[in-house]
């Protein structure tokens, strides 16, 4: 069959171009996407022809292109495979790790059932990139009644400062250059939100937690020099999750006084770092956690909905697209494909 995705054709470039999808073979999925979300921080990195992609450090050598993203969706199945047991035709999924695409054709691993009827598709379109987040915190166990930081305020940040305080972070404290970002995790359950280019940015920090510093810290932009700042803020046996990918060389780090000494612990908080079939305190099945997600939001606790801009068609993926590469800071925070605007 004939459909559409948005391909990145070459650095700076990208457009929506026709291609062919087969049928569902044993073990698939035909979904007919309705939503797909952009990851701007994997997504630039992609689309500017970053070289460090990959956790596979030899794909990591030339730039190659195209490239074809769009890991976070939803949709209704529309057919399925032999041995597909999870889902069947008109369920509404998530699609983990899709494409930006009209139909999407994935494993059965890769939909995961939608069963709160108050959940939107818009809304689930991003629960793929909530589990990101949530899979950060809980490698830094953060327990209810532990100060919480949150480092970079994109999608990723502005969904972990929510999830640090469904999680009990007390207080919970983000932090960003950008003065609306920070005002926008201020509306979305931080306590504080600091500018970490201040001259007191660290004075502050350890002035909010009594001096103690922060116990569970959560590092999504992915700079070097952030990496720095949340080791001098942590608390004694402090826990730092690497959410954000650091794709460039890292500012040096003092590991005898900022990690050593102290019994800071930096665990890396990839999305495939995670277990695959079974969950565990701390690390979660991307499955489990995907419905954990779900629930929060059916639930009333998780609020997607004040992040996201209007959905936009997939015509329009070279503006989007450019405004991206020229002007990652002023991005929108929760950016949505629109595929219905299609068919």
């Amino acid at each position: 069959m004939n459909t559409k995705q948005i391909l990145f054709t070459a650095p700076y470039e990208a457009r929506l171009v026709d291609t062919e999808l087969a049928a569902p073979g044993e073990g698939e999925v035909l979904v007919r996407t309705e939503f797909t979300a952009i990851s701007a921080g994997t997504e630039r990195a992609n689309l500017v022809g970053d070289k460090n992609i990959s956790g596979v450090r030899e794909q990591c050598t030339e730039v190659k292109f195209p490239r074809a993203l769009g890991y976070s969706g939803a949709g209704v199945v529309e057919q399925i495979g032999s041995r597909v047991t999870n889902v069947k035709p008109g369920d509404r999924v998530v699609i983990s790790f899709g494409l930006h695409r009209q139909y999407n054709l994935v494993g059965q691993s890769q939909v995961h059932k939608i069963v709160h009827e108050s959940v939107t598709s818009l809304e689930a379109a991003f629960v793929v990139i909530a589990g990101f987040s949530i899979a950060g915190i809980r490698k830094t166990r953060l327990e209810i009644g532990e100060s919480a930081m949150v480092m970079g305020l994109g999608i990723l940040g502005i969904l972990a400062v929510q999830l640090c305080r469904i999680a009990g972070g007390v207080p919970v404290i983000a932090v960003d250059p950008n003065e609306a970002r920070r005002a926008l995790a201020l509306q979305n359950g931080a306590d504080h939100a600091l500018d970490p280019t201040g001259p007191d940015f660290i004075d502050n920090v350890k002035a909010l937690t009594y001096g103690k510093g922060v116990n569970s810290i959560i590092e999504v932009s992915g700079v070097s020099v952030a990496l720095s700042q949340a080791l001098d803020c942590a608390a004694p046996f402090g826990r730092v999750a690497l959410l954000g990918c650091s794709r460039t060389p890292g500012a040096p780090i003092d590991f005898y006084h900022q990690v050593h000494y102290p019994g800071v612990t930096i665990v890396g908080a990839n999305n495939f770092a995670r277990p695959i079939r079974e969950s565990s305190p701390g690390n979660w099945t991307a499955s489990d956690d995907y419905g954990a997600i779900l629930g929060l939001i059916a639930g009333g606790r998780l609020n997607i909905r004040p992040l996201l801009s209007a959905p936009i068609s997939p015509e329009d993926a070279p503006d989007i697209y450019r405004h991206l590469a020229a002007d990652p800071a002023g991005f929108p925070i929760g950016v949505a494909f629109d595929w219905r605007k299609l068919n």
